[in-house]
C-alpha cells in the first residue's frame, strides 16, 4: 500500500522541486515529491538543458566553419543537421530526466505523478483521487511562456517548446523579445542559417544586463548578421500562404515584416492556478505567490519556492531556495537569499553573465548614499588564452563601491563567460574586498586572468591594459 502521510510533500519536480525533496531526505524527514508532467521540470526538459545542447550544437558548428583560421583544413563546408541536432537534445535532456528519477529513488522520496490541490491544513488531493497529509508542503510549480495576443501560438508561431523541436531551418524568423531566452534563440537560428530578426519593447536587448555590456551584445548580434530592432512591439499577425505576417510599431512607426516563422520569447507567468489557493491566505501578485525570507507564505506550514514565487527567474536560484526553505523548516540556521548574489546568465554567442549591480545602478545608490564607486574594465583583447583560443573580443567589467571596497557588481561578454562569473560569485559571498582579489593568484595563461585584471583596473592598477 502506497504512504499517504510525510512530514513534507513538494509540488513540482523541477529544480526547485526535486531539490527540496532531496534535501529534505537528507535530513531525515518522509517526502512525497507530486509533478504531473516530467521530473525536472521544465528547465530540464523543455528550457536550461535542450536549449544548451543546441547552443553547443552551434558551437561546433561555428568552430568547423572557421576551422583553417586553426591550421585544420577540410572542415570549413561543414552543414547543420537540424534532425541530429534535435534528436541529440532530447537524449541529453533524457539522460538527466532518468538521472533525477535515481535521485528520488535513492533518496527514498516517494513520486506521484499526478496535479496537487491545497485541500486544507496539512492535506493534498491529487487529480488521480490520492489524499495526501503532510505537516509542511512546498509549492514549486514554476512558470510558463507568456501569451501575448497579437502572436496566438501554433504552427507558424511557436513558443519554446516548438522552437526546441523544429523539423526544418526557418529561411526566416522573427523572435519576439530580446531577454535571455529570445537571445539564445537568436543565436541558435541564426547559426544554422536563418535570416534572423530580434525584437524588443525596450531601448536595448538584454534590457537586465549592464547597458554597456547589451550595447557590446547588439553590435555582436548585428555583426552576425541579426536584424535588431528596440522600442519595437508586434500589433497584429495574420498567417499567409507559406508564413506569418506581422505589424511592428517602433516608436509610432508602423511597418511589415513576413517571416517564415515567429517566436514568442515575452516573458513568463507564475503557475498558480487550480493549487487551491483561493480557500488559503497565500498571496499572489502578479502571477507570483507572495514569500519572506524563508520562502513562508501567508498560509502556515505551506511555502513557496522558484519561478512561482517570482524573480529572478533562474533554476539555480530555485535550487537554492530549496535548500534555504527545506532547512529553515528543519529548524537549521539560514539566512534569506540576496539576489545581488544571485549569478545570471545568457547563453548566446557571445555569452553574456552579471552579479550585483550595473553600473548605473551603482551609481544611483551611490548617490542617494553620498558616496561614490569605480568602475574597472578588461578586454579579452590583452588575455593570452583569448588570442590562442581565437576568442579575443569582449569585456569584464566590475563596479566597486569607492569607500569600503565592496564587489558592488560585475558583468562579462564573452564565449565563455558563464563559466567565469562565478569567480565573482564566490567572491560576493565571501564579501571579498577589492584588496582581497587583486592579492588574488590567478593561473596563467588562463580567461579568468581578465578578473584579475578588471580589478586592478578599477584602482588604476591594471598590468596589460
Amino acid at each position: 500500500m502506497t504512504k499517504t502521510t510525510f512530514d513534507l510533500a513538494v509540488v513540482g519536480g523541477g529544480p526547485g522541486g526535486y531539490v527540496a525533496a532531496i534535501r529534505a531526505a537528507q535530513l531525515g524527514m518522509s517526502v512525497a515529491l507530486v509533478e504531473r508532467a516530467e521530473l525536472g521540470g521544465i528547465c530540464l526538459n523543455w528550457g536550461c538543458i535542450p536549449t544548451k545542447a543546441l547552443l553547443h550544437s552551434a558551437t561546433v558548428l561555428r568552430a568547423c566553419r572557421e576551422a583553417e583560421h586553426y591550421g585544420v583544413s577540410g572542415a570549413g563546408d561543414a552543414r547543420p543537421d537540424l534532425a541530429a541536432m534535435v534528436a541529440r537534445s532530447r537524449k541529453v535532456a533524457g539522460r538527466l530526466g532518468q538521472g533525477v528519477a535515481h535521485l528520488m529513488k535513492k533518496n527514498g522520496v516517494t513520486v506521484f505523478a499526478a496535479s496537487a490541490k491545497l485541500a486544507g491544513a496539512g492535506r493534498l488531493t491529487l487529480d488521480n483521487g490520492t489524499a495526501l497529509s503532510a505537516r509542511h508542503i512546498v509549492l514549486a510549480t514554476g512558470a510558463r511562456a507568456r501569451e501575448l495576443p497579437a502572436l496566438p501560438v501554433g504552427e507558424r508561431i511557436w513558443a519554446y517548446r516548438q522552437a526546441l523541436v523544429p523539423t526544418e531551418i526557418p529561411k526566416s524568423l522573427l523572435v519576439v523579445g530580446a531577454g535571455a531566452i529570445g537571445a539564445e534563440f537568436a543565436s541558435f537560428y541564426r547559426a544554422v542559417g536563418a535570416e534572423v530578426t530580434l525584437i524588443d519593447m525596450t531601448a536595448e536587448i538584454l534590457p537586465q544586463e549592464d547597458a554597456e555590456i547589451s550595447a557590446l551584445a547588439r553590435k555582436s548580434f548585428e555583426k552576425q548578421g541579426i536584424r535588431v530592432m528596440t522600442q519595437c512591439a508586434v500589433t497584429s499577425s495574420s498567417l499567409t500562404a507559406s508564413g506569418v505576417k506581422v505589424v511592428l510599431d517602433q516608436q509610432g512607426k508602423r511597418s511589415e515584416l513576413e517571416v517564415d516563422r515567429v517566436i514568442v520569447a515575452a516573458g513568463i507567468v507564475g503557475n498558480v492556478e487550480n493549487l487551491g489557493l483561493e480557500q488559503t491566505r497565500v498571496k499572489v501578485e502578479k502571477t507570483h505567490i507572495v514569500t519572506d525570507g524563508h520562502c513562508r507564505t501567508g498560509e502556515p506550514g505551506v511555502y513557496a519556492i522558484g519561478d512561482v514565487a517570482g524573480a529572478p527567474w533562474l533554476a539555480h536560484k530555485a535550487s537554492h531556495e530549496a535548500v534555504l526553505c527545506v532547512e529553515a523548516i528543519a529548524g537549521k540556521p539560514v539566512h534569506p537569499i540576496d539576489p545581488l548574489r544571485i549569478p545570471a546568465c545568457t547563453y548566446s554567442y557571445p555569452q553574456v553573465a552579471s552579479i550585483g549591480m550595473s553600473e548605473a545602478r551603482a551609481r544611483e545608490h551611490a548617490a542617494k548614499t553620498g558616496g561614490d564607486v569605480r568602475v574597472g574594465k578588461f578586454t579579452f583583447a590583452g588575455n593570452g588564452k583569448a588570442i590562442a583560443m581565437g576568442e579575443d573580443q569582449g569585456l569584464v567589467k566590475t563596479v566597486f563601491d569607492a569607500k569600503s571596497g565592496e564587489l558592488l557588481g560585475a558583468h562579462i561578454i564573452h564565449p565563455e563567460a558563464s563559466e567565469l562569473i562565478t569567480g565573482y560569485g564566490v567572491a560576493a559571498s565571501l564579501e571579498a574586498t577589492e584588496e582581497d582579489l587583486m592579492h588574488t593568484v590567478f593561473a596563467h595563461p588562463t580567461l579568468s586572468e581578465t578578473l584579475h585584471e578588471s580589478v586592478l583596473s578599477a584602482f588604476g592598477r591594471a598590468l596589460h591594459a
